[in-house]
């Protein structure tokens, strides 16, 4: 036997090229499971649990080896999405007994049809598992893409809009600092606030995952902090944004209050105004601005988004050029950042102001133009 026979001999066995083996399979899934954030993995495996809930109950069926149905499809947007009926009442096909077992499960948050968007999320998960299966998604037919059409614009047209969350522009957010008066917990909180909507409009997702070796002082009133991997760049290249005037203060402040070498730059407080070791969470932030928005006496539906969303208004408010604004927010496609960009220019606008701006004096030509002949066609006095 050669040298090459005896080499051959110790390979492992020959793979089959057209599929793959339940090892490299399972490796493939913990690829896709540890590049994708861990809000959008809760997210999906929510929705994929309600699918198999409501499949069970509506057919007797789950998620399984092969596709569902376009029918079983329709149904689930015929089951979730309220629609008028008579006498301007609202209707959906949704088994009542159904609904209230998905409730009792905690599956369903509550009693009742689903908002528009809620349905189009779950659709979308629905689309993503049939990509993962390599199948024809029933969501991507004619018949389920015209009645989510129609559906909208019914929804549309009886005055129901897709809810957003409120803009915490300069005002509402000075008011929320305002509350931050409760020993180190208000200390800590006014650090996140400003850092998160003074630092470009930060997620909760990127706020909560800052460590202490993220950020670092560059004079009194500067300093700089740096992302790494987020919703939108996966690059891996830590990029630096900047910190200054209160928000830096802030952060220096916090830092001092509750000093640490390294570990997360946000932790989680416990009675007594004791710091603990561990990260906040993405919920705690989103509780955190609701209750200091509560504390406020703001109206309005608050939660972390709402300091991404203010920064962008308001910087498009004073009139900061959209690319800026994107280089802060890391923003990939204007699509998404012009509807704010939108809002903040009208705020800004004159036009929305006609009645609370000087008046211009009016021209002697103009005045001229519009005054009326004199009755003996002269002008001349007598």
């Amino acid at each position: 036997m050669n040298n090459t026979s005896l080499a051959l001999s110790k390979l492992p066995a020959a793979l089959d090229l057209a599929s793959l083996d339940a090892a490299s399979q399972a490796a493939a899934a913990a690829f896709v499971a540890a590049g994708t954030p861990p809000n959008t993995v809760r997210s999906y495996r929510s929705a994929l649990t309600y699918w198999n809930s409501w499949l069970q109950g509506r057919y007797g069926y789950a998620l399984g080896e092969q596709p569902l149905p376009v029918a079983a499809t329709v149904q689930f947007v015929l089951d979730h999405l309220a629609r008028p009926a008579d006498e301007g009442t609202w209707t959906h096909e949704l088994p009542p007994t159904l609904d209230a077992a998905l409730v009792a499960a905690g599956i369903k948050g509550h009693l009742g049809a689903l908002a528009y968007n809620t349905v189009s999320h779950r659709l979308a998960v629905l689309a993503s598992w049939h990509r993962v299966h390599d199948w024809e998604s029933p969501t991507e037919t004619a018949a389920v893409r015209k009645l989510l059409q129609r559906a909208r614009k019914a929804q549309v047209r009886r005055g129901v809009t897709v809810r957003k969350k409120t803009a915490a522009v300069a005002e509402p957010l000075q008011a929320l600092l305002a509350t931050c008066t409760d020993g180190r917990r208000g200390v800590r909180d006014r650090a996140l606030l400003l850092l998160a909507w003074s630092g470009g409009g930060r997620r909760r997702s990127e706020i909560v995952g800052l460590q202490v070796s993220d950020v670092r002082r560059l004079d009194a009133d500067t300093w700089v902090y740096a992302l790494g991997s987020t919703k939108t760049d996966i690059s891996g290249v830590r990029r630096e944004k900047p910190l200054k005037g209160d928000a830096a203060r802030a952060l220096a402040a916090w830092l001092m209050a509750a000093p640490a070498a390294a570990g997360p730059l946000f932790r989680r407080m416990y009675r007594g105004d004791t710091v603990g070791t561990t990260a906040l969470t993405a919920d705690h932030v989103a509780r955190m601005v609701q209750r200091r928005a509560k504390l406020a006496g703001l109206d309005g539906d608050w939660a972390a988004h709402s300091l991404r969303s203010g920064f962008v208004t308001e910087a498009v408010r004073q009139g900061v050029p959209l690319g800026e604004v994107m280089a802060m927010t890391e923003h990939r496609g204007v699509g998404t950042v012009m509807g704010y960009f939108q809002a903040g220019s009208l705020l800004a606008s004159r036009a929305a102001n006609l009645l609370g701006a000087p008046l211009m004096p009016a021209r002697e030509d103009a005045i001229s133009a519009r005054r009326p002949p004199h009755p003996s066609g002269s002008g001349d006095t007598k």
